[in-house]
């Protein structure tokens, strides 16, 4: 029986060395899954909580205000979704750099925005190629988890696993979809970072497509603010 050569020796060595190593990362990954499979947990569990309550105060300043002969005025809304509608026809090259600064590079594409003085001062430069309102938890959530990706060393990512959260943002403190979902409808300190990460939201066209694009949703048609009722809309092309 012949010798083995030195080539095949090495080549079954490093086999072995990645083989091992691979086993070691596994077992890693598996033991901080486990471990952080409860903070997980117990985060989902703190923000239940918080938006159960919130909701109740706001149900019971409603009655205070009711009872008393007064009207309850919500605060302002601090986070808006915004749909592109239309596409590059007739358009000045601001309101194209506009649109490309929100990320809206698409017909039905969606993004989540901060509302701030400039947020609104763009947002009614392009109004006539938008829809845009205030998305309540529920469709923060069906956006996240039914069309969420995430960007990842500039790759487009579906949000399948906790672990595409951590990667990117674990240094901002969130570890799961939850924590992401909480950042983007509170606009907490690291909204910032969290939007940047969710890659534009692709809708789909609703049942029997949109009609009069071209005239506000005032006026019967499909641009503009829409305020709440943009959950509506969202619901039909998710």
């Amino acid at each position: 029986m012949g010798a083995v050569p030195e080539s095949v020796l090495k080549k079954r060595k490093r086999n072995e060395e990645w083989a091992q190593g691979k086993a070691t990362e596994a077992l890693e990954i598996a033991k901080k899954a486990k471990s952080d499979r409860g903070v997980i947990f117990k985060r989902a569990e703190q923000y239940a909580k918080e938006y159960l309550q919130t909701e109740k105060d706001t149900i019971r300043l409603k009655r205070d205000a009711k009872s008393k002969g007064g009207f309850y005025v919500e605060p302002e809304a601090k986070l808006a979704f915004v749909i592109r509608l239309r596409g590059i026809n007739d358009m000045d090259p601001k309101t194209r750099k506009i649109l490309q600064l929100l990320r809206l590079r698409q017909i039905n594409n969606g993004v989540f925005i901060k509302i701030n003085k400039a947020s609104l001062m763009m947002l009614r430069r392009v109004e006539p190629y938008i829809m845009w309102g205030y998305p309540n938890l529920k469709t923060v959530k069906e956006l996240v988890y039914k069309r969420g990706f995430g960007k990842v060393d500039k790759q487009r990512i579906p949000l399948t696993d906790n672990s595409v959260v951590e990667k990117v943002l674990g240094a901002d403190g969130l570890i799961c979809v939850e924590d992401l979902i909480h950042e983007i409808f509170t606009v907490g300190p690291n909204f910032k970072n969290a939007n940047r990460f969710l890659w534009p939201f692709q809708l789909s066209c609703p049942l029997g497509g949109l009609t009069k694009k071209r005239v506000h949703y005032i006026e019967g048609g499909e641009a503009g603010a829409r305020e709440d009722k943009i959950n509506a809309m969202v619901r039909k092309m998710n």
